[in-house]
């Protein structure tokens, strides 16, 4: 007894001994936050734009954006080992595969691949594919009828990339247009369109930016001021209708055109064999689509409180979309799989099939997804939103008139350098309406809209943004393709589109601008025509 006491009082006298020791390490990590010594500066926008720059040289993505990310970590941690390395692991690549709106998205994904994979193998997309090429008799028909869809899908733009692939492929395909081409299609019908769609999550994310506000009727004001998202699709048109191709993106479309078989490297791809030899319907693509649409705006809405009482406005305004995009793509591909069980297009195995081959379709986008949400941590880490959001502060008063068009630049390259148009907003829509609230509410609107425009073409081009490797993975293109033939497009609209909102801050109309706007877009796609 007096042994145990002995041991137990030892003990106890020990514990409170090391807890002692302890208090000051405990309290320090309470009350001293760690801030690395670049933050805040421009050196928290390297890693982006050394990820961005490799992967353009290198033409490799994985790589390059790791080697971003290392050094995002280095930067971070002062150049120490065990730093960079926990940082890395603890506060990006677990961090943001535990984000539930990240984990909504990739469930998404994994099913829209499954999805696509039972339409294959049941032969919808075959004759779906064999419609079209009776209806669609041109290369310029196919065209005009993604951006057609793509425009009609104006939702989501994660839902619009990888909808519009699964639709449109076979078609294009059938019409020897490269994936390049598609890619760019569905890339410039998804955030251009979503961003002037009074009913999209990304009015939602606008509106909710916009503090002390009515968010949602400035969101309605600045759609006309919108530019580049205006000119993008003017373009789009544009191109097809005069049989425009420049830069790289020409030598792809030559490609397609002398080789039989749509893939990118020339190879049939897995189970193409199959969906010609399937006894499936028009109706088998048809329907999971319509399934899979229905089932996501009700998810979203649902997500929005639509059914506790809200108006459907509302309820899409406050809807999350990876939740929505979830619950809607689960019910969607369990339909899809009772119905082709019904009209015997597959066997109840080979239905379960298609979940593994979906998901293996889906893990290139899903690594670089990963990747690139990675990076973004380290950068914010690093304090890249503080840096940007005081270099407009202490310039935005001495700039007024010229505000709109400087505005847009800063979000093209924030958006590009962090491959989110979401965070752009973030960042300097509050400066914004801190700057003109009071002072001069109509370029406020111009300015907001200038943001948004910027955010979409820096996110529209940028090889780390959703919304573009989305893109590659719908139409089943090579990523660093699809950066490098989209960017010499995108260039053209946001010169044009910066030269019209310096007029924009000083004639403050819209209907004076969009005009002027497209004379310039029109020679300017002509000379590349001819130089092309």
């Amino acid at each position: 007894m007096n042994y145990f006491k002995k041991t137990f009082g030892g003990a106890w006298i020990c514990l409170v001994f090391v807890l002692f020791l302890s208090l000051p390490v405990f309290g320090g990590e309470i009350e001293t936050e760690y801030i690395p010594s670049m933050y805040a500066s421009f050196l928290a926008l390297v890693p982006p734009i050394v990820a961005i720059g490799l992967a353009l040289v290198t033409k490799e993505v994985y790589s390059s954006l790791f080697i971003g990310i290392l050094v995002g970590g280095l930067f971070y941690s002062g150049f120490s080992f065990e730093g960079t390395i926990t940082h890395i692991f603890n506060n990006g690549f677990l961090s943001v595969l535990s984000d539930s709106y990240n984990v909504g998205i990739l469930i998404f994904l994994v099913i829209l691949g499954a999805m696509v994979s039972l339409m294959n193998r049941g032969g919808g997309s075959f004759a779906f594919g064999q419609y079209a090429k009776e209806k669609i008799k041109t290369r310029t028909g196919a065209q005009l009828a993604t951006i057609a869809l793509g425009i009609l899908i104006f939702i989501d733009d994660y839902f619009n990339c990888l909808t519009v692939g699964s639709v449109m492929k076979p078609v294009t395909d059938g019409h020897k247009i490269s994936r390049a081409k598609l890619a760019y299609l569905i890339d410039s019908t998804a955030a251009p369109v979503c961003i002037i769609a009074p009913i999209s999550s990304w009015a939602a994310a606008v509106s909710g930016f916009v503090e002390g506000e009515d968010g949602f009727s400035i969101f309605i004001k600045a759609i006309p001021f919108n530019f580049y998202a205006i000119f993008t699709i003017i373009m789009m048109i544009a191109l097809v209708l005069l049989h425009v191709d420049f830069g790289p993106m020409k030598a792809f479309e030559e490609k397609a055109k002398r080789e039989e078989l749509p893939s990118e490297d020339g190879k049939e791809e897995e189970g193409a064999l199959d969906n010609k030899t399937a006894k499936g319907r028009v109706l088998d693509l048809l329907i999971p689509i319509i399934s899979l649409i229905l089932c996501c705006v009700i998810g979203m809405i649902y997500t929005g409180g639509f059914f506790g009482g809200s108006d459907f406005v509302t309820a899409f305004s406050n809807s999350d979309a990876s939740v929505g995009l979830a619950l809607g793509s689960i019910c969607a591909i369990i339909i899809t799989v009772i119905i082709y069980l019904i009209r015997k297009v597959l066997t109840f195995h080979q239905c379960m099939e298609c979940l593994p081959e979906g998901f293996k379709a889906m893990v290139p986008a899903i690594l670089i997804l990963t990747f690139a949400w990675t990076l973004k941590a380290m950068t914010d880490s690093l304090g890249a939103a503080e840096f940007v959001a005081g270099a407009m502060r202490q310039n935005a008063g001495s700039l007024m008139n010229f505000l709109p068009s400087i505005i847009f630049l800063v979000a093209c390259f924030l958006a590009f350098s962090t491959g989110t148009s979401w965070g752009t907003f973030g960042i300097l829509i509050p400066i914004v309406v801190d700057v003109f609230s009071v002072s001069n509410p109509q370029l406020m609107i111009i300015s907001i809209s200038a943001c948004m425009a910027g955010a979409v073409c820096g996110d529209h081009c940028s090889p780390i943004s959703d919304t573009t490797i989305m893109a590659s993975a719908g139409a089943q293109c090579n990523h660093v393709n699809h950066v490098t033939t989209q960017i010499p497009y995108v260039l053209v609209v946001a010169s044009v589109s910066f030269l019209t909102y310096i007029i924009a801050g000083f004639v403050k109309s819209p209907w004076i601008c969009l005009p002027i706007g497209m004379l310039l877009l029109f020679p300017a796609l002509l000379l590349m025509k001819g130089k092309g």
